[in-house]
């Protein structure tokens, strides 16, 4: 079986406390630190679900989303974004970029993990989009 999720994340404590949350919830992750690392481990992994912190080192979120979305073989993936930056502009970037859903830090388990199961009931009721 795959990756369920993929967690770009660059803070250890929060990677550590989502991938806790996340395999307790049941599913498989595998976590990446750094913008370059989501596109390959994307097209590695090929994860049902992107984590996507927006402030990440090498490449930002934005950027990492704006390349997902361009190609045809990721722009379908649900993603995710986890940020402390949760002004409305920033928001509205992520929309406008293509994210899927949108959660702010702090944040708690329950309302990642009711974001993530959602995305992926979402996936599977439109025939993996």
């Amino acid at each position: 079986m795959g990756t369920d999720i993929l967690v770009a994340e660059d803070e250890p404590g929060i990677l550590e406390a989502l991938s806790f949350v996340l395999q307790r919830a049941g599913w498989t992750v595998q976590s990446v630190t750094d913008g370059d690392a989501v596109l390959s481990a994307v097209r590695r992994e090929r994860p049902r679900v992107l984590v996507l912190d927006i402030m990440l080192p090498k490449r930002s979120g934005f950027e990492v989303l704006k390349q997902l979305r361009a190609d045809v073989l990721t722009r379908a993936l649900p993603v995710l974004v986890l940020t402390a930056r949760g002004q409305q502009q920033d928001r509205r970037i992520a929309e406008e970029l293509g994210a899927d859903r949108f959660v702010t830090k702090p944040y708690s388990n329950v309302e990642v993990v009711d974001a993530v199961r959602a995305l992926l009931v979402d996936r599977t009721e439109t025939g993996a989009r």
